[in-house]
């Protein structure tokens, strides 16, 4: 086995003698050219806070909404077939009643 220094005179004179290999000793060099990533601009808590809670008042608005719409459909819808059945109930009674009325007159 070779020691450690042997090993690199042995890598440097086989990339001296050719010149297309590839050295293993790159990636020290490259971590250092490496450029540091920019810093982000951190979000801070009053801001996303207040985005946070703007966001959850409008979604929970806006279920709201929905929800009230459709009970607001539903009441109407029930409230209408009750107006039109409390109609024919009336227009029945108002029948009979007129049915009555020629009867006694009859006697």
């Amino acid at each position: 086995m070779l020691s450690r220094t042997a090993a690199r005179t042995a890598a440097a004179s086989l990339s001296a003698s050719t010149p297309a290999a590839r050295s293993f000793q790159t990636s020290a060099r490259r971590l250092a050219e490496a450029a540091p990533l920019p810093a982000r601009k951190p979000v801070g808590a009053f801001r996303g806070g207040l985005f946070g809670f703007l966001f959850g008042t409008t979604l929970t608005g806006s279920a709201v909404y929905y929800y009230v719409l459709t009970e607001y459909k539903a009441s109407n819808d029930q409230l209408t077939e009750d107006i039109y059945t409390l109609q024919k109930a009336t227009q029945q009674l108002s029948t009979h009643l007129a049915t009555l009325e020629d009867k006694v007159q009859k006697k």
